[in-house]
């Protein structure tokens, strides 16, 4: 089998463009909380009051860890608690696919730059897990630390299947998927508005993923991974090349998990 090779540049691009989305993500979600946090507690005691500056997976979790503002809301459900339960079970799944990704031969001594994206990605996820089990528990639930049982089964039976980059990339978009999906539409199942806000903050940062991964899936599969450069002519580029990594006008939710799939027992 003939080794694949990605081109960097435009890999790094993809990443540092992840990045700042997830960075916009993480002020979106600090503002709807500063803003629950003004109608929850007295003037005197709000929390941002007490300084600190946020920054990265940190300051997502001291941000969201910190505040009593789910605490202080009467407003969060028994199905809130369990959506934010089942987003923490995605993310801890997808956590452990890249985390076992990184480890394999063809990723860790492979291109670095591709390692870099897996890298990057698993660090997202890690502050996404973070917030959702964060808001649970602040919310009077319990954080949810195992994996979603319905998709662990699928990564299960593909773990053993794969051997090149192409079969980790199928992979991963699938849960990518299925985390856009979910988010998606627990925008319109949430009860709060500022959870709403959580999970509208997320859910761009996963189909961007996702389509990142597309792209780079379509060109692997077309034997074009040398088109994965910057500056790139177009000529040469296959049709579907300007519509692959966003298939979809409107994202579907005909993938997204239940509210309680994911929920601690």
């Amino acid at each position: 089998m003939a080794t694949e090779h990605i081109d960097s540049r435009l890999l790094e691009e993809l990443t540092e463009q992840s990045q700042d989305l997830n960075s916009d993500a993480l002020r979106i979600t600090r503002g709807a909380l500063i803003d629950f946090g003004q109608a929850a507690e007295p003037v005197g005691r709000r929390w941002w009051q007490r300084g600190g500056a946020l920054a990265g997976v940190a300051g997502m979790a001291a941000l969201l860890g910190g505040s009593r503002a789910f605490a202080a809301s009467a407003s969060a459900s028994a199905d809130d608690i369990m959506a934010l339960q089942t987003a923490a079970s995605i993310e801890n799944l997808a956590i452990s696919v890249y985390q076992t990704a990184a480890t394999l031969p063809f990723i860790k001594d492979g291109n670095k730059t591709v390692a870099a994206f897996i890298a990057k990605t698993t660090t997202q996820h890690q502050a996404h897990a973070q917030a959702f089990n964060s808001a649970a528990t602040q919310a009077g639930g319990q954080a949810q630390n195992s994996p979603d049982p319905k998709y662990k089964a699928v990564v299960d039976q593909a773990l053993p299947t794969i051997k090149t980059p192409a079969d980790v990339v199928k992979l991963a978009i699938t849960l990518e998927d299925v985390a856009a999906q979910t988010y998606t539409k627990n925008v319109s199942q949430v009860s709060n508005a500022d959870l709403r806000k959580l999970f509208a903050s997320v859910a761009p940062v996963e189909a961007q993923h996702r389509a990142t991964l597309l792209a780079v899936q379509a060109l692997l599969a077309g034997n074009a991974a040398d088109l994965i450069t910057i500056p790139v002519d177009p000529a040469k580029l296959p049709a579907a090349a300007g519509s692959v990594g966003f298939p979809d006008a409107f994202y579907k939710t005909d993938m997204a998990s239940p509210i309680s799939e994911g929920a601690v027992k």
